[in-house]
C-alpha cells in the first residue's frame, strides 16, 4: 500500500488527499508518483457514489515540486521510449482525475512549480494562499526542458496561445495575485480559509468539467487559424531565431508543442507534448543546464563553500572607496538591501556624482511602478556621499573600488583600514591584481579579501570571492554572508593574477582580437559569438570594458613577470589591442569609440577602419563553427588550467562563475561542463582543428590532466561522455567527421524534430501587441539583467 498520499473521507463525502512524500522535504513527480496516484484513483473511482468532491492538499511547506531531476540527468537518447511512456502514464492519471465526475480542488499553501503546477491545473479549481512569497508556474525552460505533464496543453487552452506564451517560453513565474487576475485561481487569506473555500466550491459545483471538455469550447484569443494568431505564427520563427539564435532547443520545442497542440484534440496535444519532452530530457543540453542551474547553483546558495563553524554575519555599515561606476553601483547594491553605505571619493562633488547613479536607477524603478517614491527617498538616504575620511569610522566592511593600479590600491588600503570597526574586514574590488600582494599593505592581512563585483552591479548576480594567502576562515565566511546579504551568487576562488573569471574572459577577448588580426571579418566574429549563445560579441564587449583597461591589465602582467624574473609571452591579439589604442586612438566606447562607432541618436555600428586589419581571409567564406570552437574552447582550456593550478577548487564555481559572471553560454552548463558536453577526446581533437595554428596544439595537456581529475565528478552526475564519443554539434549545426588528423567537414543536418509537417513556433508577441517591448525568451537566466516580474 502506498504511503505518499493520505486518503481521508469526511462525513459530508469530501475526500482530502494529503500529499506527503516520506523522507523528502518536498513532494516530487518521481517514480513513486504514478503508482501512488493510481492507487488513490482506484479508490476514488470505486467510491465515486459516496464522494461529493476531492481536495488535493500538501503536508509539506510547498504544494508540489517538479520532476525528479536526479533521475533526469541519468537519461540518454536510448531512454527516450521509456521516458515517453512514463510521462504518458502520469498524464493519463491526471486525466483520470479531471474526468472523475466529481469536483476536484487544489488547496495550495506553498509553491507549485513545474509538475506541481501541472498537477494543480488538472484540478477543476485552485485556491491559493495569498502570500506574495509563493511562486506558481512553469520554469522548466530555464533547465532546458518543457512542461511535460500537460502544462503546455492546459495553459494554452486556459489562456490562449498569445497569453500563455510568456509563462511557457520565458518560464515567467506568478504570484498568487497574478494567477488570480488571469483567472487561474481564487485567493485565500489564511490556511484555514483554503479548505473552507475549497469545500464551498465543491458544494456549488457538483458536476464540473474542464473548459476543453465542454461542448462548444473555443480557445481564448482565437485558434491558430484565426487571422490575428495566424499572423503571429507566421512571424514566430524569425522572432525566435532573433531572440535565441537557435542555441537553446527548449524554447523552440515549447512553441512547437503549443502551436501543434492547439490544432488537435486534447489527448493528441498532450502526446505531442510528451514527444518533445522526451527529446529534450534525453538530450545533453538539458543535462548541462540542470547540472548548472539546479544542482550546482543550489549548492552555492546552500553555502557549500562557506567555512563551517563560523557564526552567520551581516553587514550594518559598509564603506565604498571610489565613486566611479563600480563604486557607485556597489553603493546602490548595498542601499537596495537596507545597508547604510558611505560612498567616499576625493571630493564631495565626485562623491555626489556617484550617488546620482542610485538616484537615476531608483527614478527608473519609480517610473515603472516597481518602487514607491517613499522607498526611493529611503534608499537614497542610506547612501552618505562624502570626501571626509572620518565618515568611514565604524564601518564593519570597507570595499575599495579605485582605479586598477596596485600602488594606488595599496595606498588606500593602508590609509583607510584603521577606520574599520574592531573585527571588521577590508575587501578589494580588483578584477585582476593578486589579493595577497594587495594585502601586504594591510595591518591585518587575515582580514583582507577580494570581492570582485561585475558591472553593472545592480544587474549582475555574481560576486567572485578571492582568498588571499593569509585570509582567515572567519573573513571568508563573513564575505560569503555579505554577498548573499546582497542577494547575489558567491563563488570562491584562490589568489592568482586575474583570479578565475578575468583570466577566462581575457582569453575570449584576446582570441577575438587575434581573429581580427588574422583577417577574419569582424562581423563574422561577432555573429559567430551570438549564434554560439554568448550575450554579446567579443569586440562589442571589449569596447564596453575598454581597450585601455585591457591594455593596462596586460602591462601589469608584463611588469609582474619582469619582477619575478620570468619571460612574458604576449597573448594573441594583444598587439592589435595596443595598436587600436595607441596608433588609431580607439580606446573603447567610453573614449568615443573602439571596434564600434557610436553615432549620437543612432545604433552602434562596426568601425569602417577595421578594414585595415583585413586581408585575403576576410573576403573568403568563414567557417562559423571553427570561429565558435575557438571562442568556446579557449575559455574551457583556461578554466581547466585554473583548476589544475588550484585557482578554482570545484567545477561548480567554474561553471556558475563563467555563466553568471562572464556570459559563457548557458546551454553548455559552464566552461568545465562544456568539456564533458563534447567529450574529452573529441574536445582535444576539435581543439587541434580549431584554427590550425601551432599554438592550439600546445594547449591540450591541461585538458587531459584536468579531465582525469574531474572524471569522478562527471560520472557522479551521469553526464560524462565516452572518450571515443564524436564531438556533439553546436546548436543548430551538423556534425563533423573527425576521422584523420585534422578532420573533414561533412554536411550532416541536425536531427529532424517530431511532427515536421507542422513544426512552426509561436513566440509571444503579446507585449508588442500591448504597445510594449517584445517578449524575450528566458533561456539563459545568467544573462538576464534582473528577474522578470510577473504581470500585475
Amino acid at each position: 500500500m502506498q504511503q505518499h498520499i493520505q486518503y481521508e473521507r469526511a462525513g459530508d463525502g469530501v475526500v482530502t488527499l494529503t500529499m506527503d512524500w516520506p523522507g523528502q522535504p518536498v513532494n516530487t513527480i518521481d517514480r513513486a508518483f504514478s503508482p501512488a496516484l493510481a492507487e488513490v484513483l482506484d479508490t476514488l473511482e470505486a467510491e465515486r457514489e459516496q464522494i461529493a468532491g476531492v481536495i488535493l492538499a500538501s503536508a509539506k511547506k510547498t504544494f508540489f515540486a517538479g520532476g525528479d531531476l536526479k533521475w533526469f540527468i541519468t537519461l540518454g537518447p536510448a531512454d527516450a521510449a521509456e521516458i515517453f511512456a512514463v510521462v504518458e502514464r502520469a498524464k493519463a492519471l491526471m486525466r483520470r482525475l479531471e474526468l472523475l465526475g466529481r469536483p476536484v480542488v487544489a488547496a495550495i499553501g506553498g509553491a507549485a512549480l513545474g509538475g506541481g503546477w501541472e498537477l494543480a491545473l488538472a484540478c477543476h479549481h485552485r485556491v491559493v494562499l495569498n502570500d506574495p512569497a509563493i511562486q506558481l508556474g512553469q520554469p522548466e525552460v530555464s533547465l532546458g526542458l518543457l512542461p511535460g505533464g500537460g502544462g503546455i496543453t492546459r495553459m494554452v487552452r486556459m489562456l490562449g496561445l498569445q497569453e500563455a506564451m510568456p509563462y511557457l517560453i520565458e518560464g515567467r513565474l506568478m504570484r498568487p495575485s497574478d494567477a488570480a487576475k488571469l483567472g487561474l485561481c481564487a485567493l485565500a487569506e489564511t490556511r484555514d480559509d483554503l479548505i473552507v473555500q475549497a469545500r464551498a466550491w465543491i458544494a456549488a459545483n457538483p458536476a464540473p468539467a474542464q473548459l476543453w471538455d465542454r461542448k462548444g469550447y473555443a480557445m481564448p484569443g482565437g485558434a491558430p487559424g484565426s487571422p490575428h494568431i495566424a499572423q503571429l505564427i507566421g512571424a514566430a520563427p524569425a522572432v525566435l531565431a532573433e531572440q535565441t539564435h537557435n542555441a537553446y532547443p527548449a524554447p523552440k520545442a515549447i512553441l512547437s508543442a503549443a502551436v501543434e497542440g492547439a490544432q488537435v484534440p486534447f489527448d493528441v496535444a498532450t502526446r505531442i507534448e510528451s514527444r518533445y519532452f522526451a527529446e529534450l530530457v534525453t538530450g545533453q543540453v538539458a543535462k548541462n543546464m540542470i547540472g548548472a542551474f539546479f544542482f550546482q547553483l543550489n549548492e552555492i546558495k546552500a553555502g557549500v563553500a562557506r567555512p563551517s563553524g563560523v557564526p552567520r554575519w551581516s553587514a550594518s555599515k559598509v564603506g565604498v572607496l571610489g565613486a566611479g561606476m563600480m563604486g557607485a553601483s556597489i553603493a546602490y547594491a548595498n542601499a537596495a538591501r537596507g545597508i547604510a553605505t558611505v560612498l567616499k571619493d576625493t571630493s564631495a562633488e565626485l562623491a555626489e556624482r556617484g550617488k546620482s547613479y542610485s538616484a537615476k536607477v531608483t527614478a527608473r524603478r519609480v517610473e515603472r511602478g516597481q518602487i514607491s517614491a517613499e522607498r526611493q527617498h529611503e534608499l537614497l538616504g542610506l547612501i552618505h556621499a562624502t570626501a571626509d575620511p572620518s565618515d568611514l569610522a565604524g564601518c564593519d566592511l570597507i570595499i575599495e573600488a579605485v582605479f586598477e593600479n596596485q600602488a594606488l590600491k595599496q595606498q588606500v588600503i593602508g590609509e583607510f583600514e584603521p577606520l574599520l570597526l574592531e573585527r571588521g574586514f577590508f575587501a578589494s574590488n580588483t578584477s585582476t591584481l593578486p589579493i595577497s600582494q594587495l594585502a601586504e599593505a594591510a595591518a591585518h592581512p587575515e582580514s583582507f579579501i577580494g570581492l570582485h563585483f561585475f558591472s553593472p552591479v545592480d544587474r549582475m548576480q555574481l560576486v567572485e570571492i578571492v582568498k588571499g594567502r593569509h585570509t582567515s576562515a572567519e573573513t571568508l565566511a563573513r564575505a560569503y554572508d555579505y554577498v548573499q546579504q546582497l542577494g547575489k551568487i558567491p563563488i570562491v576562488v584562490n589568489d592568482a593574477r586575474g583570479f578565475f573569471t578575468s583570466r577566462v574572459i581575457r582569453t575570449f577577448l584576446n582570441e577575438a582580437a587575434a581573429m581580427l588580426s588574422e583577417g577574419v571579418a569582424p562581423a563574422a566574429i561577432e555573429n559567430a559569438a551570438l549564434q554560439a549563445g554568448f550575450p554579446t560579441g567579443p569586440l562589442a564587449l571589449l569596447d564596453e570594458v575598454s581597450l585601455t583597461l585591457a591594455l593596462s591589465i596586460a602591462q601589469e602582467a608584463r611588469a609582474a613577470a619582469a619582477a619575478a624574473g620570468q619571460a612574458y609571452v604576449p597573448a594573441p591579439g594583444e598587439a592589435l589591442i595596443e595598436r587600436m589604442v595607441r596608433e588609431l586612438g580607439r580606446p573603447g566606447r567610453a573614449g568615443g569609440g573602439g571596434f564600434y562607432e557610436y553615432p549620437a541618436g543612432g545604433a552602434k555600428r562596426l568601425w569602417p577602419g577595421l578594414r585595415a586589419f583585413g586581408g585575403q581571409v576576410a573576403s573568403l567564406p568563414q567557417d562559423v563553427r571553427e570561429l565558435q570552437e575557438r571562442m568556446l574552447y579557449i575559455q574551457s582550456i583556461e578554466a581547466l588550467r585554473c583548476m589544475e593550478e588550484g585557482v578554482v577548487e570545484h567545477a561548480r564555481d567554474a561553471n556558475i562563475g563563467s555563466i553568471f559572471g562572464i556570459g559563457f553560454p548557458g546551454w553548455t552548463g559552464g566552461v568545465i561542463q562544456f568539456v564533458s558536453h563534447v567529450g574529452v577526446r573529441a574536445f582535444s581533437g576539435a581543439r587541434r582543428r580549431a584554427c590550425g595554428r601551432v599554438r592550439c596544439m600546445r594547449e591540450l595537456a591541461p585538458v587531459r590532466r584536468a579531465a582525469c581529475a574531474l572524471a569522478p565528478l562527471f560520472r557522479q552526475a551521469a553526464i560524462v561522455k565516452s572518450l571515443s564519443t564524436p564531438p556533439l554539434p553546436l546548436p543548430g549545426q551538423g556534425v563533423r567527421d573527425t576521422s584523420g588528423c585534422c578532420g573533414s567537414v561533412r554536411a550532416v543536418p541536425p536531427p529532424r524534430p517530431h511532427h515536421t509537417a507542422t513544426t512552426i513556433s509561436l513566440l509571444s508577441l503579446s507585449a508588442r501587441g500591448r504597445g510594449g517591448r517584445g517578449a524575450r525568451a528566458d533561456v539563459a537566466p545568467a544573462l538576464r539583467r534582473r528577474p522578470r516580474k510577473s504581470r500585475q
